[in-house]
């Protein structure tokens, strides 16, 4: 599935350079305020356990998850609840999200955004810039050691942060060295879709206590949000059971135990 994904994604990369060229879309990135202050780590600095509450409407694991799918109205509720960020799906073929809801999402609250697409070339990078992101997911399984450290400098340059996704011990090294300030540790295998929480406990003991480490997948219910909390979680990022509940402030405060 992974490869499929990335295979789409660069047609989609592709089929974007037409319309709007990479040095184009660099002077427009360019053209936009870099000195942010990083409002997505700071978002994550918090004494407190942060809250980065996903905007999906379907995964490749889940099928279609939102059928009804009011996406500025859920990050509305997502910010009234107190979430401290909001990841917003922007993939379209696997995961049925959109470039413009990060962008419409943006004009309607003010706590950060982070784009979570596959990023595989730096074009993203300046277009996440230009639609309005705060912060960009990397994903360590697909980038060299040396083009995730030159994707970290180039968002930064940007003003934007970036969670680096890492999934094994080789994975959260690789970010370590690159240079990461924040690491998210996926408890949700890439290729197989099994999920182990555990996986984020364990891989914890690797990452260094100036490094933020958050808890992306799997995430159920606040027996899972105290087991990570007991294990060193700064953040946690949680998607699937917010899109499904009947309430989601109801659900949020009482992930956060409210």
């Amino acid at each position: 599935m992974l490869e499929k994904i990335i295979k789409k994604t660069a047609e989609r990369i592709k089929s974007s350079k037409q319309s709007i060229s990479l040095e184009d879309m660099k002077i427009r990135a360019l053209a936009l305020n870099k000195d942010t202050g990083f409002p997505f780590l700071a978002a994550l600095k918090s004494k407190e356990l942060s809250f980065i509450c996903e905007v999906k409407k379907a995964s490749p694991s889940k099928g279609i998850i939102a059928h009804d799918f009011p996406y500025i109205e859920i990050a509305g509720k997502y910010e009234k609840a107190g979430a401290s960020a909001i990841s917003v799906l922007t993939e379209p073929d696997f995961f049925m999200g959109d470039n413009s809801y990060l962008t419409d999402i943006g004009k309607n609250v003010w706590i950060p955004l982070l784009r979570k697409d596959f990023i595989v070339d730096e074009y993203m990078i300046y277009e996440s810039k230009v639609i309005g992101a705060d912060a960009i997911l990397l994903i360590c399984a697909l980038l060299a050691p040396e083009t995730l450290k030159q994707y970290l400098e180039l968002s930064h340059s940007l003003g934007m942060s970036a969670l680096v996704e890492a999934h094994d011990e080789a994975e959260v090294n690789m970010a370590i060295d690159a240079g990461a300030k924040i690491i998210g540790v996926n408890n949700r295998n890439l290729k197989t879709f099994e999920v182990d929480i555990s996986n984020s406990a364990q891989l914890k003991k690797l990452i260094p206590e100036d490094v933020i480490f958050v808890s992306e997948s799997g995430i159920r219910d606040r027996n899972d949000i105290e087991y990570l909390l007991n294990n060193g979680a700064d953040a946690v990022l949680i998607g699937e059971t917010l899109m499904k509940s009947r309430d989601i402030e109801e659900a949020l405060g009482i992930l956060k135990g409210n």
